[in-house]
């Protein structure tokens, strides 16, 4: 009996030890307030994008919630706007995964919002199905839709400047490519819709996160807007909704006790909103609050404004 208490002993010492020094990840420290600033979170109903939010609306800040799910949505304006005690924070439908719906939900912020001072590309997803416009779902939300969107909204963004394009990637895109005769014949990065293929996918797509981030701040040099990607950590979330029942299973028990939470899990997202003083680190990419190398491939500008001129063209926006 002792030996088993010793080996639980054991095993809950190494597991705060990890969780203190590892799961819990850094903190944003920035002060800044965000008083008569507008900021557009998408995915913002559940999760860090959620938590993102939140510690906007906080800050002073006007904040819209970019969602597809109008009750989801709605339900998280109302806390929000309770732990917040701010009533600018308000919903606007947006689904990403419909190249119309992006263009619906640009033209309408533009005729009724005067700023756009931070734009948090939030949304992601994992799991099998094909968007409005036939294109690879993962694919579709997790890049091309944050592409198309970003791009309507540049001009307001450089008439509010300084302001800011914060991308959420992950270290997953250290495993992922790009295979532009693939994403001509299939509109998708990958050939099937197995379990393994939709996590290629998201592999993939977070690469294309990147590589976005990086070309799209070589394209603004000279501007005040700047843009980062970021890895926000393991998260425990609502994330993998999408997977198979036998698979949420499995992960539940495993994220609850190894994966930050959602208000851990905004810290990166936050840093590259708010720090001061990271502007010449435009197009650079983060996580844990600090800047960090990315892969080989996301290192690449010529994939980089290959994989924009196809976004153009896939997004008609050419």
């Amino acid at each position: 009996m002792s030996v088993l208490l010793s080996i639980l002993a054991v095993g809950i010492a190494l597991y705060l030890i990890l969780y203190y020094n590892v799961i819990r990840g850094s903190r944003c420290t920035s002060s800044v307030t965000l008083k008569g600033k507008t900021a557009i979170v998408t995915g913002s109903n559940t999760g860090i994008g959620k938590a993102t939010a939140l510690d906007l609306a906080k800050r002073g800040a006007r904040v819209i919630l970019a969602c597809r799910c109008k009750q989801k949505a709605e339900a998280a304006v109302y806390d929000i706007r309770r732990e917040s005690g701010s009533n600018e924070v308000v919903f606007m439908h947006l689904d990403l995964g419909s190249l119309k719906s992006v263009r619906s939900f640009a033209e309408t912020f533009l005729k009724t919002e005067l700023r756009l001072d931070l734009l948090i590309n939030n949304a992601g997803m994992l799991g099998p199905g094909y968007t409005e416009d036939g294109f690879g779902m993962v694919f579709g939300v997790n890049h091309l839709g944050h592409f198309l969107l970003t791009c309507l909204l540049l001009d307001r963004l450089k008439e509010c400047g300084p302001s800011r394009v914060v991308n959420v990637s992950a270290l997953l895109h250290r495993l992922g490519s790009v295979d532009f005769a693939l994403l001509g014949t299939h509109k998708d990065l990958v050939s099937g819709q197995s379990t393994w293929h939709n996590f290629r996918a998201y592999c993939h797509s977070k690469l294309c996160n990147v590589l976005f981030t990086r070309e799209l701040a070589n394209r603004l040099e000279g501007t005040s807007v700047t843009t980062y990607s970021l890895h926000p950590g393991v998260i425990h979330t609502e994330f993998g909704r999408n997977l198979k029942l036998w698979q949420r299973l499995f992960l539940e028990p495993i994220s609850k006790l190894f994966f930050m939470d959602a208000e851990r899990g905004a810290q990166t997202t936050l840093h590259c909103a708010l720090q001061e003083g990271i502007e010449p680190l435009s197009g650079r990419y983060f996580s844990s609050c600090a800047l960090q190398e990315v892969g080989a491939k996301g290192r690449d500008d010529a994939l980089a404004r290959k994989l924009w001129e196809v976004s153009e063209r896939l997004s008609n926006l050419s």
